[in-house]
């Protein structure tokens, strides 16, 4: 398949065009500046399937200004790409957007599946909007698939890397609670998904890329810490969390999202690693 990656240098598009070009597929990288200098319908006419991962690192306080960037580089690149693919004579197959599970926001225990409601954070506005901004690609009959991706473990890169320095010190510990649940998945599986998306043609619409067996942060910071063979008894209260990290911290460290991938359990996606413990291993 001819497969456009836009995002190709971020830490999941990397990955993924390694992945694809591993089983043959011929990979078109699409920077993030084409979003900022004009599409080009032309270099999209033949194309099989897109994969759309570009977006404002969400990481780093959140001011006014780096908000409007998160929102702005999702909904109007998204939209500006869904345009032109309606518009082609030969649209692709399959447009797979990235989303993320900041659209459910803080919902404490409840197990939250693709039809559940919105949340009402901020991540949650971003990720309605995001999502809405596929329509017109959907509306043309082109296969559209938002992927809801939860926090992504990976050895280069992703929220992991983050963790560990702290680990590995023994200064490890629980954030707020530690009651929160944290919705995660390895990049490996992250990847498999995407790969399974481009060729699973009943899937279609939100779709929760998550482990099935999600862990409260009180759970996760004690595996972490058995896999490092290191101690977690400094934890971090909530008002210190909002302290250094102001809003972000409300809505990715101290939410609660538990979150089933209902959609890909019933296509039959198998995970590589579906319990942290063995994620922990294979990563550590």
């Amino acid at each position: 398949m001819k497969i456009l990656v836009s995002g190709s240098t971020g830490f999941v598009g990397r990955a993924l065009v390694a992945a694809l070009e591993k089983s043959g597929h011929q990979v078109f990288p699409l920077k993030r500046s084409a979003f900022e200098t004009g599409l080009n319908a032309v270099i999209l006419e033949g194309i099989d399937a897109v994969v759309h991962l570009a977006g404002e690192s969400i990481t780093g306080r959140w001011t006014a200004d780096k908000k409007e960037k998160i929102l702005k580089s999702r909904v109007e690149g998204t939209q500006r790409l869904a345009e032109i693919l309606s518009g082609l004579s030969r649209p692709p197959k399959v447009f797979i957007c990235a989303s993320a599970i900041g659209y459910y926001g803080d919902r404490g225990e409840e197990i939250l599946k693709e039809e559940s409601s919105p949340g009402n954070l901020f991540l949650s506005q971003v990720c309605k909007e995001w999502e809405a901004a596929c329509q017109p690609a959907a509306q043309k009959g082109i296969r559209s698939v938002n992927l809801r991706i939860g926090m992504i473990l990976g050895r280069d890169g992703g929220a992991l890397a983050k963790m560990l320095l702290p680990f590995k010190l023994g200064a490890g510990g629980i954030i707020g609670s530690g009651k929160q649940w944290m919705s995660w998945i390895t990049l490996d599986d992250v990847i498999g998904v995407i790969l399974h998306a481009l060729k699973t043609e009943t899937l279609s619409g939100p779709v929760n890329a998550g482990s099935p067996n999600p862990i409260i942060n009180f759970g996760f910071t004690k595996t972490l810490g058995k896999a490092l063979h290191r101690p977690t008894i400094f934890p971090m209260p909530a008002f210190a969390a909002r302290l250094v990290f102001g809003q972000m911290a409300d809505e990715l460290l101290l939410a609660s999202t538990r979150v089933e991938p209902a959609k890909l359990k019933a296509s039959g996606y198998s995970f590589k690693y579906p319990s942290l413990e063995a994620a922990s291993k294979n990563l550590l």
